[in-house]
């Protein structure tokens, strides 16, 4: 049985401790957060940003670069190809790999927390649920609170692994990403993840990380209960095509999340 986490993950001490974790921050047409998000990142202390620009209209490559990313274009559209060329570019000193978003809505403040953990080698895979901790006004739509919670519903069924989100705010150690066999290349990217991590039967944790409202204007996905309903059949018909190749360990069921 996993010992509970204390009610707060206390930061890592010194912002050299997260030297080892690269962060992966896919984006399209983000220059007006991308730069104040990337710097935000360093801040805290992380090693290496490397920022995959799905061939954006605007100058967020510039921006992104300007703020001391490493920059990767990757012309071919999809969530997860972006994530694959992010992955494809880590270097041997990366030790944690932490994927965040590009839009400001995650809050660069609990890095240490999501990262600290994996990199303290007490878990394998940390969630930052979304869907727990403080959110601003307008900061999720109905569309991507209906997706967190019908992943979390359906991981659950499968694998015995509870989540209350499918939040892209989350941290993985490098060994145990290397074990994944990750190749979803659309959005069920963040979906393939949790399922393949819940089969394996690492150690999870599940923490609250909130979520602020996205700089430069509504979500990409924003939408009312039609786009929810799409979104939820894509997940739905994305999960049992994963599920078919995604057998939970024998012997080995995975642990519940643990949650301060």
């Amino acid at each position: 049985m996993l010992q509970q986490l204390r009610a707060e993950v206390e930061p890592l001490k010194g912002p050299a401790s997260l030297a080892a974790v690269t962060a992966i921050i896919p984006c399209l047409d983000e220059a007006e957060a991308i730069g104040e998000v990337v710097r935000g990142v360093l801040a805290q202390g992380v090693g290496r940003v490397v920022v995959v620009d799905g061939g954006s209209r605007d100058a967020t490559a510039e921006a992104a670069h300007a703020a001391g990313a490493d920059v990767i274009v990757e012309p071919r559209r999809g969530y997860g190809r972006a994530m694959m060329t992010g992955l494809a570019a880590l270097g041997p000193d990366c030790a944690v790999v932490l994927f965040f978003d590009g839009d400001g809505s995650d809050d660069p403040g609990r890095i240490a927390a999501v990262a600290g953990p994996v990199l303290a080698n007490e878990v394998d895979f940390v969630l930052g649920s979304r869907l727990r901790g403080a959110r601003e006004q307008g900061s999720l739509n109905v569309s991507q609170i209906v997706a967190g919670r019908l992943a979390g519903m359906l991981i659950r069924l499968r694998y015995g692994v509870r989540f209350t989100d499918m939040s892209p705010f989350r941290a993985i150690s490098r060994t145990a990403l290397d074990g994944l066999g990750m190749c979803e290349e659309s959005f069920g990217w963040n979906l393939e993840m949790q399922m393949r991590v819940a089969a394996s039967g690492l150690r999870i944790v599940e923490l609250p990380v909130g979520q602020r409202r996205r700089r430069g204007g509504a979500s990409k996905v924003s939408g009312d209960l039609i786009v929810s309903a799409r979104v939820a059949w894509v997940l739905l018909r994305t999960f049992i095509r994963i599920a078919g190749a995604v057998r939970r360990t024998a012997g080995r069921a995975g642990p519940a999340p643990r949650r301060p």
